[in-house]
């Protein structure tokens, strides 16, 4: 049975983004509020991209007979395991810790954080379906491979969806939030 998921697809309104015109990204790197824990928050989001591009790209491999379905296997364990734990581990750290800090500087950010909160919410529930089909499909692996390629199908439909959760969400998390860092010089 497909899953399906309900994404936000607009971009964050231009009221909940108050600050960007003032810190435009391309000038974040050279603002002296700039400090390495944003850079290191920053990285984590360019993690993400990354490892749920490599997912994708590794059951496309896959299905094009590129890939073998052991090494299938072992990437889509490792690379499905660090994408889904990190992932809620870091939302986890943000709703508890830094999105309340960012709320007391500035309560013109809970607006958005009610976004990005539901986004969190909605991320958990597609997280969970790729879970669950990661797992049937590195078990069917060694026990059954015609059906082991048929739930790889549904691995990269429910990795597409992750790659494009994680565009929309994770590039408006940044222009709502590093502003308000920069603004404020928080996180110093």
């Amino acid at each position: 049975m497909l899953d399906t998921y309900t994404m936000r697809q607009e971009e964050l309104p231009v009221e909940m983004r108050f600050l960007l015109k003032k810190y435009p990204r391309e000038t974040w790197d050279v603002h002296p509020g700039f400090r390495e824990k944003t850079k290191h928050w920053l990285g984590a989001h360019q993690m993400f991209r990354r490892v749920a591009e490599r997912i994708r790209l590794d059951t496309e491999g896959l299905l094009n007979k590129d890939m073998a379905l052991d090494d299938f296997a072992q990437r889509l364990s490792y690379y499905g395991g660090n994408l889904v734990g990190n992932l809620h581990g870091h939302h986890g750290w943000e709703d508890h810790s830094y999105f309340p800090e960012l709320s007391a500087a500035d309560p013109r950010f809970d607006a958005g954080l009610e976004v990005l909160e539901q986004d969190h919410v909605d991320l958990d529930k597609v997280l969970d379906g790729f879970t669950r089909t990661a797992n049937r499909a590195i078990k069917l692996a060694t026990l059954d491979p015609v059906q082991a390629y048929d739930e790889a199908a549904q691995v990269l439909t429910t990795s597409e969806t992750i790659e494009g959760f994680l565009k929309r969400h994770l590039s408006d998390e940044e222009e709502l939030v590093v502003p308000i860092i920069l603004h404020h010089r928080l996180r110093g």
